[in-house]
C-alpha cells in the first residue's frame, strides 16, 4: 500500500448560533510577535540568572567553611561579579566615580611624613652636596649658566651652531682668525721658521710660539708636543716646575684613555729641552749623567731589596730544616756536638769576613771549619 500524503484537517464547523471570527489586522499580528519575544528574553535571562547561581553556589566555598591554611579560590575574590554601586579605587575621575578620589584621601606613614620631594633636574653638584637655587640664594655656582647644557630657548639646530661658534672662537679659526694689516706689517705675527703670516694663533696665545702649521709637520724634533709623564721621566722635571705656567706653559686635552680621568697636560718639546739643558742641569751632558745616576741607584735600591729577602729566606730555611731534622730524629746531636768521637767540641771562631756576593759578615771556627754568618746591628 503506498504512503499517502499527509493533508491538512478542514477546520472545524462553526457550532451553531457563533459567529466567525474576525481575522488578525498586520498591526495585531506584529505587536503578538513582539510580545512574544520580549517574553522569550525574559524567560532565558531568569534561566540564566538561576543557572549563575547555582554553579556559583558549588563551585565558591564560603570563607567560613575553609579549613586553617587552606586558600580562597580565586573565583571567589575575582571582581567579575563587582555590583554597579560598588566604587572603584582605580578610577580617580570625580565625574564617574561619586566625587571620590582616592589619591587624596591617603595619608603618609608616620616616618615619611617629614619626607620632601625633590626635583633633581633643579639641582646642581657644587662638590659639596646637591642643592637648589631655593636652598641657596645667594651661592654663585648654582645661579651660573651650565655651558655644556642647551638652553630651554633653543633648539637643537640652534645649539649646535652656538657650540660650533664656540669651537671656532676658542680655536681663533673661521671668521674669529685674527685678520692681517697691510698698514702695519710690523706689528703682525710671522712664522719663527719661514716668515709665513699664517701662523697658529692658538699656539699663539698658549705657548707664546709663532709658528705655521706647515712647520710644525716639517720639524717634529722642535716643535713636537710632550706629555707631563714623558717631561718628568726623560728630561727629570718635578711637579712644582710643570705646574707653573709662566716657566713651562702646557696645552689641555681631554685625556684619550678615560674621559673621567684628569685633562692630558701638553708641554712644546724646545721649550722643555731648552729649560732642562740651559736652566736646570746646565747641558745635555749633564743631563745624561744625573739620569745615569738615577737608573743606577734604582738598580741598586732593586738589588739590596731582593738581597735582604734572600737573606731572610735563607734563615727561615735553615732553621725550618733544622727544627724538622731534630723531629725525624735524624743524625746529628745538639749543636756543636762533636759526632763519632763522644766528646763534645766547642769553636774557636775567628774574624768576621765580609762575603762580597751575600753582602754579609761571615766567620769560621778555626779548628773545624764551620762557617756562620753575623749580623751586625
Amino acid at each position: 500500500m503506498a504512503t499517502q500524503r499527509p493533508l491538512t484537517p478542514p477546520r472545524a464547523a462553526a457550532p451553531p448560533n457563533v459567529l466567525p471570527r474576525t481575522p488578525l489586522t498586520p498591526e495585531q499580528v506584529k505587536k503578538i510577535e513582539i510580545n512574544r519575544l520580549k517574553a522569550k528574553a525574559l524567560r532565558d535571562q531568569r534561566e540564566a540568572e538561576a543557572r549563575r547561581q547555582d554553579s556559583s553556589a558549588v563551585s565558591k566555598p564560603s570563607a567560613i567553611n575553609l579549613a586553617a591554611g587552606q586558600k580562597r579560590a580565586h573565583s571567589v575574590i575575582s571582581s567579575t561579579d563587582v555590583p554597579a554601586t560598588s566604587r572603584n579605587g582605580r578610577n580617580t575621575d570625580p565625574a564617574t566615580n561619586g566625587g571620590f578620589r582616592p589619591l587624596d584621601q591617603i595619608q603618609p606613614a608616620r616616618n615619611f611624613t617629614k619626607f620632601v620631594e625633590y626635583d633633581f633636574s633643579k639641582m646642581t653638584d657644587t662638590k659639596g652636596g646637591f642643592l637648589t637655587v631655593e636652598d641657596d640664594p645667594h651661592n654663585k655656582a648654582l645661579h651660573a649658566p651650565n655651558a655644556d647644557e642647551k638652553p630651554a630657548h633653543m633648539t637643537l639646530k640652534e645649539w649646535e651652531r652656538h657650540q660650533l661658534l664656540r669651537s671656532l672662537r676658542e680655536q681663533k679659526a673661521g671668521p674669529f682668525e685674527p685678520g692681517l694689516s697691510v698698514l702695519k706689517k710690523e706689528e703682525n705675527k710671522v712664522c719663527r721658521e719661514c716668515g709665513s703670516l699664517e701662523v697658529d694663533w692658538k699656539w699663539l696665545d698658549i705657548f707664546g710660539c709663532a709658528v705655521c702649521n706647515a712647520c710644525k709637520d716639517k720639524l717634529p724634533d722642535k716643535y713636537s708636543l710632550l706629555t707631563k709623564t714623558e717631561a718628568k721621566e726623560d728630561y727629570m722635571l718635578t711637579d712644582p716646575e710643570l705646574k707653573d705656567e709662566e716657566l713651562l706653559p702646557h696645552l689641555e686635552r681631554p685625556n684619550p684613555h678615560k674621559s673621567t680621568w684628569n685633562n692630558m697636560m701638553l708641554y712644546l718639546r724646545y721649550q722643555v729641552e731648552e729649560y732642562a739643558f740651559s736652566k736646570k742641569w746646565g747641558s745635555a751632558e749633564a743631563l745624561d749623567e744625573a739620569f745615569e745616576k738615577r737608573e743606577t741607584d734604582k738598580k741598586k735600591r732593586k738589588q739590596d731589596k731582593f738581597k735582604s729577602k734572600l737573606q731572610e729566606l735563607k734563615k727561615k730555611t735553615r732553621v725550618e730544616a733544622y727544627r724538622r731534622s731534630r723531629q725525624a730524629g735524624g743524625g746529628g746531636g745538639d749543636f756543636g756536638d762533636d759526632v763519632g768521637r763522644g766528646g763534645k767540641h766547642t769553636h774557636v771562631w775567628g774574624r768576621t769576613i765580609e762575603n762580597e756576593d751575600a753582602g754579609i759578615g761571615v766567620k769560621a771556627c778555626v779548628e773545624c771549619g764551620m762557617e756562620v754568618e753575623e749580623l751586625e746591628f
